[in-house]
């Protein structure tokens, strides 16, 4: 047994079972696509077809959106929504590809839209059926969120958009976006409102997305341009002008420091892809030779690999004790923390493993030298993604240092 299952109440043992044989029972068949490394770089209709599938199977059957009210499609359990996650990941099932629908979306509009909104969008958000992303960054507004410009006007029960967002992530298979805009030109954090806008119906209607293609070659990150877009009153969250502290609830979702459970499935690899982590590469040092001798011979990568593993396990140990509330000295502490480590030790990780790898770590995908398929190159250059959303490395840190800390505000 495991320790977290040890923990578990009457009601969570019960549903702990239940999804373990419902998994064994219903596990889907290998992908016959090689899957991205996260639902953030699909990038065709078969890879997001497949992922959908296993989506709306594991919520017909109850393990996704578990904590949520059954008026709005949730499971109506509660803290069961960790039990769920605990045996997707052990028993290392796919990924689901409505990443920012679950994650960040779902959240907000429980907390801030009308009863109405909530019952209408949650089920399909949760069955993966409505794809969702996230109009935050625009060209001049990145970390500093409150700057952003795209612009509503209202005229009647209706709004007018126009503006830029980029970076949008999934936007290309996205039928809902959660956008933060300006709705008030005199004030910088006042100004701001907040709107869930359907942007497959608009597309060539007053949307307009277009893929940016990352260094790695893929195209999972777009930019979306709003052009007189007109969208009813009903689809704003919260009152006007409270776009700011409803965004803070995105954004505490993401960065893992809500009170709603993100469902996180285990993150099957399939033909072609691997996991990046520190055990994953010393397997890959033991193969790559370097000056006729493998890697992991070399006693100076040998301890920098020990590094990673030890990094990795206190991550997970960090991790742990943000379940127990007596822990919990500052409700965003531990989980801002864990953002912040976990993204960066799995650049580390993805970096030491091009270092083992040697000259051959300039092959990528697609060709047939490449050590491991280049996908530790592919995860080296991801890796940034993760340390820029959901606030950088850097903002993360002044967050930790301000709010918790109690530290001066950095100039």
């Amino acid at each position: 047994m495991s320790d977290s299952a040890s923990k578990d109440s009457p009601e969570q043992a019960e549903f702990r079972e239940y999804c373990r044989t419902w998994i064994e029972a219903n596990r889907p068949p290998d992908p016959t696509v090689r899957l991205p490394l996260s639902a953030l770089e699909i990038m065709t209709t078969e890879q997001l077809s497949y992922l959908q599938a296993w989506q709306k199977a594991a919520y017909d059957a109850g393990l996704v959106g578990c904590d949520y009210p059954a008026a709005v499609g949730g499971g109506g359990r509660k803290d069961c929504q960790r039990v769920a996650n605990e045996e997707m990941l052990a028993a290392r099932t796919p990924y689901f590809p409505n990443i920012i629908g679950l994650g960040m979306a779902a959240p907000t509009v429980f907390y801030h839209a009308q009863d109405e909104l909530k019952e209408r969008l949650l089920p399909r958000l949760f069955s993966g059926e409505d794809i969702w992303c996230q109009g935050f960054s625009e060209p001049g507004a990145g970390s500093d969120l409150a700057s952003v410009q795209t612009f509503a006007e209202r005229k009647g029960d209706k709004w007018v958009i126009n503006g830029h967002k980029v970076w949008t992530s999934l936007a290309h298979f996205a039928e809902w976006m959660i956008l933060l805009l300006r709705t008030d030109k005199s004030h910088k954090y006042d100004g701001l409102s907040y709107f869930v806008v359907p942007i497959r119906a608009a597309l060539g209607k007053g949307v307009t997305v277009r893929p940016l293609i990352k260094i790695t070659g893929e195209t999972g990150f777009n930019e979306v341009i709003f052009d007189n877009l007109e969208v009813d009153d009903s689809y704003r969250l919260d009152e006007l002008g409270k776009g700011w502290q409803v965004a803070m609830t995105t954004l505490l979702h993401e960065r893992g420091a809500g009170e709603l459970q993100t469902p996180r499935a285990g993150g099957l690899k399939s033909k072609g892809s691997h996991a990046t982590t520190a055990y994953n590469l010393i397997d890959f040092a033991r193969s790559a030779i370097r000056d006729g001798h493998p890697a992991a011979q070399d006693p100076l990568l040998r301890d920098r690999m020990m590094q990673q593993l030890i990094c990795e396990a206190g991550l997970a140990q960090n991790q742990r004790r943000a379940r127990v509330p007596a822990l919990l000295d500052h409700p965003m502490r531990l989980q801002l923390q864990n953002k912040l480590l976990a993204s960066e030790i799995s650049q580390d990780t993805a970096a030491l493993a091009l270092e083992v790898a040697g000259a051959s770590a300039s092959l990528y995908l697609g060709d047939p030298n490449a050590p491991a398929g280049g996908q530790w190159n592919l995860a080296y250059m991801n890796s940034y993604g993760m340390t820029i959303a959901a606030g950088t490395s850097e903002v993360q840190r002044n967050i930790l240092g301000e709010r918790v800390l109690g530290l001066a505000k950095s100039k």
